[in-house]
């Protein structure tokens, strides 16, 4: 490790949310990290929030915050409506970039953002640190390792828990289809970028979505409100090793199934299951089997679990992230690290925003769309 890294979050709030309870534990549990700086929505806000973090260098805005000498590392956790104005000062001060996903709301926001940072050639990581999971790790290795022999197909159903019938006024942003945080663009990107880490990409896709509640209440208070954001997605397609995916993304919570995926192979199967559909974060439970073997639990070797102190906290916001934040410090540091997509950059993020977008073009048009169409 040559010297440690100034950090400068844009979105941390003095009243929690998800920088708080996520990016600053898991930076905090990674040597080579140091917090120096915040920006808000004000100088105000962010004067708060400094003495709420401990956090000395506070910004009114996020070009202000991307123009300090002592900050190495933008990390960028708002809603993805701003990720575009918020990203690019950071990319043009010649910062390197952590955004949270989605990357952006559209596969042409990705596409600016990656060209801008291919530019200054700086160091660009999106958050979907799913495929940082230990478990998830060792399922792509147990995979890449003939554990299974050859994959034949994978299933997955899932429940997004928001965009169901009641909706969390802090979260209201996530009902409006436009602004990029839906349930195919979180949830289902989350684990459709893990999927793929163990299974390969999509060469073509056949999708369903539908929006079945198009009004809501809020929590607390009953109001309606309307939701255009899509709150069933379904998605059949053919992978590169020619295995057949089937995926299900319900909104709300389910009294049955809200997370399980199955990797079917000729030699044994593979299941990830867990308390909800943000593969994310939930806390997960491997099962599997091969040939004259009951199913049984899978136990995760513990050279999987690379940052002390988060093995017997599976679930924690921090824990997934932080395995990130580790494998980009040393990334940064010049460490050979594999798999070289381990932490994904932008380029990775407009691959995947072009996988939802076309699934998006087929849901709408019904058609079955090859990956490489225009």
């Amino acid at each position: 490790m040559t010297r440690t890294l100034g950090v400068g979050i844009v979105g941390l709030s003095a009243s929690g949310g998800w920088a708080a309870g996520a990016h600053v534990p898991a930076l905090a549990a990674v040597p080579g990290y140091e917090l120096r700086a915040l920006s808000a929505s004000s100088a105000d806000t962010a004067r708060v929030a400094g003495e709420r973090h401990g956090v000395g260098r506070t910004f009114g805005s996020a070009a202000e915050l991307a123009a300090c000498e002592d900050v190495d590392l933008v990390v960028v956790t708002v809603q993805a409506a701003r990720h575009r104005e918020l990203v690019l000062p950071a990319l043009e001060a010649g910062k390197a970039v952590y955004c949270e996903w989605p990357l952006a709301t559209s596969e042409e926001e990705a596409a600016e953002l990656t060209d801008l940072a291919a530019a200054r050639r700086v160091r660009t990581a999106v958050g979907l640190q799913a495929r940082s999971s230990p478990t998830i790790r060792y399922v792509r290795d147990l995979v890449a390792d003939g554990w299974l022999g050859e994959v034949l197909s994978t299933s997955v159903v899932a429940s997004g828990m928001s965009w169901g019938a009641e909706y969390d006024p802090r979260t209201s942003y996530l009902l409006d289809r436009t602004g990029g945080s839906t349930m195919l663009a979180i949830p289902f990107g989350h684990l459709v970028d893990a999927l793929c880490a163990c299974l390969g990409e999509f060469t073509e896709v056949s999708a369903l979505s539908a929006v079945r509640r198009p009004e809501v209440r809020e929590a607390g208070t009953g109001a309606r409100a309307a939701m255009t954001s899509e709150d069933q997605v379904a998605v059949h397609g053919l992978l590169e090793s020619g295995a057949v995916a089937s995926l299900h993304f319900r909104g709300g919570r389910s009294h049955g199934t809200n997370l399980h995926w199955e990797i079917n192979g000729t030699e044994g199967d593979l299941i990830v299951s867990g308390p909800h559909g943000h593969l994310q974060l939930a806390p997960v439970a491997l099962r599997g089997a091969r040939a004259g073997e009951e199913l049984h639990e899978l136990t995760v070797p513990a050279r999987y679990f690379t940052v002390a102190g988060f093995r017997e906290r599976a679930g924690h916001p921090a824990a997934n992230l932080a395995a990130a934040y580790a494998t980009l410090r040393a990334e940064l540091d010049g460490v050979p690290v594999e798999p070289k997509d381990a932490v994904p950059d932008f380029a990775h993020g407009r691959r995947r925003h072009r996988l939802l977008d076309v699934i998006t073009r087929s849901a709408a048009t019904g058609r079955r769309l090859r990956m490489d169409e225009d």
